[in-house]
């Protein structure tokens, strides 16, 4: 586990033989609009010691094909042709019993979100023992061990002590590892990784890559790894195989797709990928763009349908970057620093700690420290990107600005909002606040209420904020949002459930801008978008400050967004910032150790 990430990349061209093979197939999913395809004429091939990249964007029928090979097909969905073959066996002929087998024994699966794939009342010892005395000999006090084993094998300090630990009791990164170690504990043939490192900061990303390329190497593995981080696939595939609309459009060695990818689909995802070398200039084309709104158009349906019957989100962080030395060029495009006059928003000393709890219904004076002495400004038409590993504190020092920890946290500290005190207003003074300063939520499913329609969503916050506009002027403002954040009108009348995970945080980004604010804080708001559809909104978010002179403090782990968009970074550790400095000199010239750190562990292409 200790390669560098470099070292990952398609070194067994060659490979083993073939262990499973996917010939024509299709599946269909039915839905209000009757029966469509979700996979259409799908052929792959895994070879023993090789990771095959199945790459695409969310709706396009990815995480669908993992579910069609293990037959776990939601009751919407059916497998109307083709044929899966492993090791010789037509798993589609195989009764379930048999399947049982199968599922964990000679494939392993990793899904996209641990913490909803987790057993959340049962120990993580427990859960990898059960996958143990289902698939092989071990039981009683030789199934502990090896579970013990298999927890230090992916990297949990003090395995057997955790083994009793529960998953809310890890952390997200850790829960991944319990994942992979489950997924492997008997062995399989085949590995399935769906997004295995959505969500994830880049030196946990960096770990989880680098401990399946070690296991990989070690078992002999075909590993189907499902992403759209193509960064991380320009690392560790061996081939790639593009999917667009169900159907694979082009499947090539990975060195040929990232060095003369043939297909228009693949150069336009390639050219979307934010860097360091293309700030100021667009992401999109005119004539990309009007081609994925036709696609998006035509694909909404089935978008929708995909990712309601898999009952997950189909998005990952899409933590995609760019290196090499400054582009002159491309920093004189760039607009300066706007940091003349005042600052729109001051915060200087701001400590938050999570009161500890002492009894059933009382709290400890005690705490635990999450944010120490954070001290920032940030200036009208400026983007300020706040970057640091999970558990860092960003999102609490978010949440504490704007007051929504209250009843959980103490804080303490300065924050002035264009001359206004934010932590001592009271309530008149708060709802001002709100207007002035809005948040875009890392979850969409959490931050939308599931029981209102998306109009009655965006026109909420208006109403509450702009009392002074007439309802027929709010309900204009949402149908201008919706367009700007390239949903179609009709979406007013449906609800957050009836759209795509990307879809679900456009709404997001645009209830957040209804009551045109001037700060916006950014909390990972593309972690859950395609490359193409985050391009839209990067240049969308550009397109808005450039014509409201709005302030973005933008919180995120992808740092080629950081590195595209942000005037300047500030890095924060433990609590604390631990360097500040123009976007520039802080990626090329870091100067303390975490930043550095951070800067090794981004995969770049």
């Amino acid at each position: 586990m200790n390669a560098p990430l470099e070292s990952l990349s398609a070194g067994t061209a060659s490979g083993g033989r073939k262990v499973l093979t996917v010939d024509d197939l299709c599946v269909e999913i039915l839905s209000d609009e009757g029966a469509m395809l979700a996979v259409k004429r799908l052929g792959l091939a895994l070879r023993l010691g090789q990771t095959f990249a199945l790459v695409g964007e969310s709706g396009c029928g990815k995480s669908m094909t993992a579910l069609a090979l293990l037959r776990l097909l939601p009751e919407a969905g059916r497998m109307i042709r083709g044929e899966v073959m492993l090791d010789g066996t037509d798993l589609g002929r195989l009764p379930e019993s048999d399947m049982r087998s199968v599922r964990g024994g000679k494939i392993g699966i990793v899904f996209q979100e641990p913490s909803t794939s987790l057993n959340p009342v049962l120990t993580v010892g427990r859960q990898i023992v059960e996958t143990l005395q289902t698939h092989t000999p071990h039981r009683g006090a030789a199934a502990r061990r090896k579970a013990i084993e298999w927890l230090q094998r992916v990297g949990i300090e003090g395995a057997e002590r955790r083994f009793h630990d529960y998953p809310f009791q890890f952390s997200g990164g850790q829960k991944q590892r319990i994942m992979i170690a489950i997924a492997l504990a008997a062995e399989p043939r085949v590995l399935i990784a769906d997004e295995p490192t959505t969500a994830l900061d880049v030196t946990v990303q960096a770990q989880i890559l680098e401990l399946l390329a070690d296991i990989q190497k070690e078992m002999g593995l075909a590993i189907l790894l499902i992403t759209h981080d193509l960064a991380v696939v320009s690392k560790v595939a061996d081939h790639v195989a593009l999917m667009r609309h169900g159907e694979i459009v082009e499947t090539v060695p990975a060195r040929q797709f990232f060095s003369a990818a043939r297909h228009p689909y693949a150069r336009q995802l390639l050219a979307a990928i934010p860097t360091y070398g293309k700030r100021g200039k667009p992401l999109t084309t005119v004539e990309s763009d009007s081609a994925h709104r036709s696609d998006a158009a035509r694909a909404t349906a089935s978008e929708s349908a995909n990712d309601t019957a898999t009952t997950r989100a189909m998005e990952s962080a899409a933590s995609i970057s760019g290196g090499g030395d400054a582009d002159e060029t491309a920093r004189a495009a760039r607009p300066a620093t706007p940091s003349a006059g005042e600052p729109v928003l001051r915060v200087r000393n701001l400590c938050v700690s999570y009161r500890a709890r002492g009894g059933l219904f009382s709290f400890n004076q005690t705490g635990v420290d999450v944010v120490s002495e954070l001290s920032l400004d940030l200036y009208r038409g400026e983007t300020l990107a706040l970057l640091g590993e999970s558990g860092c504190g960003k999102t609490t020092a978010a949440k504490a600005l704007l007051r929504l920890l209250e009843k959980q946290a103490r804080v303490s500290g300065s924050v002035t909002l264009a001359g206004q005190s934010v932590l001592d207003a009271g309530r008149a003074g708060l709802k001002r606040v709100r207007g002035d300063m809005q948040i875009v939520f890392q979850d969409p499913y959490a931050s939308l209420d599931p029981r209102m329609q998306v109009g009655d969503i965006l026109e909420e916050g208006v109403a509450a904020l702009r009392p002074d506009l007439s309802r027929q002027r709010r309900r204009h403002r949402v149908r201008q949002l919706l367009d700007r954040v390239g949903l179609p009108s009709g979406a007013v009348e449906r609800y957050p459930h009836e759209f795509s995970g990307g879809q679900r945080q456009r709404i997001a980004i645009a209830r957040a801008l209804a009551v045109e604010p001037k700060v916006l804080l950014c909390d990972e708001p593309t972690s859950a978008l395609d490359v193409s559809v985050q391009a839209q909104l990067l240049e969308l978010l550009q397109q808005l400050q450039r014509d409201s002179g709005m302030a973005y403090l933008f919180i995120t782990h992808n740092f080629g967004v950081v590195e595209y968009l942000s005037d300047r970074i500030a890095v924060m550790h433990e609590g604390r910032i631990v360097e500040t400095g123009e976007t520039g000199r802080v990626l090329h010239h870091p100067t303390h150790e975490q930043t550095r750190r951070l800067l090794a562990a981004v995969p770049r292409l």
